[in-house]
């Protein structure tokens, strides 16, 4: 994409848009992406497709009847601006975070505590996002989840979205409990950050709904298992441990760069 001189609108270069226009099927998911997004905006670049035969009969065999789609309602369009941010199938299970969140908190303050006073709200801290974000991309709980994770504008975008729209409810949620049980903020937002983005970095690999069960799984057998066993405090929810969250968050970032393409194939988005 490059911009007009004069003209603060970025249009597709013209090989970029005769790539298009002939179909290539190796143009990168987020060229095609823009490519399409602009189109549907601006007639000048809808008619430097025009001497393409089979662009000019696309275009002309549509103007009639995007000229008569109805705009959409209001409501609905807020609805759709939602949506993309947050799955459908999302809703219930940010409710049953933040439920679960209220419960561990009433249970420290209760004295309920595991092993020499470990809170509950440490020890589901950092799989409670993972939670939200596998409901995201869930199969069997979103419907539309494969017309969703199939088209040109899915992929790393509309991933973030959805895994920021997640952090948006449970990270405040987080917050709040933090201060009613009196814990400092690394004991738990780094490896909160962290395990979300090793969900989505192991996600590039085998699907995220199956890294958000592997991690799940991982914690609940190398951390949880062990200090309801020994009653004592991991290492891993001590201050000390921040620096190695942080690296596993970097980590963790770097691969989610390296590997981003990946989630613009349907088979990562499971």
């Amino acid at each position: 994409m490059n911009a007009r001189q004069g003209d603060s609108t970025a249009h597709p270069r013209e090989h970029l848009l005769r790539r298009y226009a002939r179909g290539d099927v190796d143009i990168a998911a987020d060229e095609l992406w823009a490519v399409e997004s602009h189109l549907e905006a601006c007639a000048p670049c809808r008619a430097r497709l025009a001497p393409d035969p089979v662009a000019e009969a696309v275009w002309t065999e549509l103007a009639p009847q995007l000229a008569l789609t109805p705009q959409m309602p209001r409501a609905g369009r807020w609805r759709g601006r939602v949506n993309g941010w947050v799955s459908p199938a999302a809703g219930p299970w940010l409710a049953m975070i933040l439920l679960v969140t209220a419960a561990a908190v009433a249970l420290d303050r209760l004295g309920v505590a595991v092993g020499d006073r470990v809170s509950l709200v440490h020890l589901v801290a950092p799989v409670l996002p993972v939670l939200g974000v596998a409901a995201s991309w869930s199969r069997a709980l979103d419907p539309a989840h494969e017309l969703t994770a199939a088209t040109p504008r899915a992929g790393l975008p509309l991933v973030f979205r959805r895994t920021a729209a997640v952090l948006a409810v449970v990270v405040p949620g987080l917050a709040a409990a933090s201060l009613v049980i009196g814990a400092g903020l690394t004991q738990w937002l780094l490896p909160c950050l962290a395990f979300t983005a090793g969900t989505l970095a192991l996600g590039a690999f085998v699907g995220i709904t199956r890294a958000a069960v592997v991690l799940i799984a991982a914690w609940a057998v190398v951390i949880v298992a062990p200090t309801i066993a020994f009653s004592r405090t991991p290492t891993a929810l001590n201050d000390a441990a921040a620096p190695l969250w942080a690296a596993v968050l970097a980590l963790a970032v770097t691969v989610i760069v390296v590997r981003r393409m990946a989630f613009t194939r349907l088979e990562a988005n499971r």
